[in-house]
């Protein structure tokens, strides 16, 4: 569903602010389950004001016991004690652009990519603030944000003088760059080769971008002819993976052609809902990146066969490299971290052994002492 739909849907279900509470009565109301939430916006003055000024968002609200397993996260204790505004960034990542009730969310036909708060370019080097994917099936209402990392929304529709709450059971994760969310996603072939050619620096740098990101096994299906590539072969085929100044997310393609960063054409097509890039499958869509978002492919695209379209019919789609063999050692990938995350849902394990509980607390003194700069990430 187009964003102005969604839109358009929520402003019509708005009442007026006058008849509900303000932000902190609202989170008292839920204290069972927001009491964490509650305190570190009780412990910010300064937050708490610049929130209340806010109007027309959707906030989603970490549960206590989302909170809990925020702090057992090693990864993210990292983070802040290296960059300490991060958590004023992964804050306002909780605050949507527009107010959106749940029965919105579910009356979709598609998934909803909605704009937050996010506006730092280290996070959202994207036009109009980094987005979370909004989408309903059985009746949950989830929101997927970087490594497609899930949070379900446990109750819903909490009004409050700014737009409404709703009470998510999973902080979401900030997106990353696309070298930090290949590697964690187990695509470390495609992080090897951007570095290998030395184009990573110009890809994560580029704003607004759609990859479209082989997995490991595609390259090792073609790995025979890699190993003879050249740096520049290898740069020219990756160039045929990125479209420039196009964010491409899976609801807004479409059957037709987009232009690939080195000018040459991509064959789209829909079947039955599922995404064909030339004769690739697109086997996990939607992973939200730093600068855009990322499709993973089962297949590497060549640019001398631009005009190879998919047969969904087929039980294997034609080669894109004709003669290419397998390899069992997948290219490009020595040297290159182990993954963190599975490639099914992209959700980074977290570590519950010693290292976080002795930085659970840093975690935690952040997360209060940098609140108030949410306004200014």
């Amino acid at each position: 569903m187009k964003l102005q739909t969604i839109t358009t849907l929520a402003l019509s279900g708005l009442a007026t602010a006058q008849s509900r509470p303000n932000l902190t009565a609202a989170i008292e109301s839920e204290n069972s389950t927001l009491s964490s939430l509650g305190a570190l916006v009780a412990a910010q003055p300064s937050l708490l004001r610049d929130l209340g000024r806010l109007r027309n968002v959707t906030i989603l609200a970490p549960s206590n016991d989302a909170l809990e397993e925020l702090l057992k996260d090693t990864t993210v204790a990292r983070m802040v004690e290296d960059n300490p505004s991060y958590v004023a960034n992964l804050l306002s990542y909780h605050i949507l652009n527009g107010t959106y009730y749940a029965s919105n969310i579910t009356d979709m036909d598609a998934p909803a990519f909605v704009p937050t708060h996010l506006t730092n370019s280290t996070y959202a080097n994207v036009t109009g603030g980094q987005r979370v994917e909004a989408m309903a099936m059985n009746d949950t209402v989830s929101f997927y944000s970087g490594f497609r990392a899930q949070s379900n929304v446990t109750k819903a529709d909490l009004n409050f003088t700014g737009g409404v709450i709703h009470i998510i059971n999973r902080v979401l994760s900030v997106p990353q760059n696309i070298s930090d969310t290949a590697i964690a996603a187990n695509l470390s072939a495609a992080a090897g080769a951007l570095t290998e050619a030395k184009v990573l620096t110009n890809l994560t740098n580029e704003r607004n971008v759609t990859v479209f990101v082989p997995s490991n096994s595609a390259f090792a299906k073609v790995g025979s002819v890699l190993a003879n590539a050249s740096e520049s072969d290898v740069a020219d085929i990756l160039a045929y993976h990125v479209v420039n100044d196009t964010l491409g997310y899976s609801s807004d393609l479409t059957n037709g052609t987009l232009t690939a960063s080195d000018g040459t054409k991509l064959n789209i097509a829909i079947y039955n809902g599922t995404v064909f890039v030339n004769e690739a499958k697109v086997i996990v869509p939607d992973v939200l990146i730093a600068n855009g978002v990322v499709h993973v492919i089962d297949a590497v695209l060549n640019p001398e066969k631009s005009s190879a379209t998919a047969n969904p019919t087929a039980s294997t789609q034609e080669a894109a490299f004709s003669g290419a063999s397998s390899v069992s050692d997948v290219p490009f990938t020595s040297g290159i971290p182990e993954g963190t995350a599975q490639a099914t849902g992209l959700t980074p394990s977290t570590s519950t052994e010693g290292a976080a509980q002795a930085t659970a607390a840093i975690a935690l003194g952040a997360l209060f002492g940098g609140a108030a700069l949410i306004m200014n990430a």
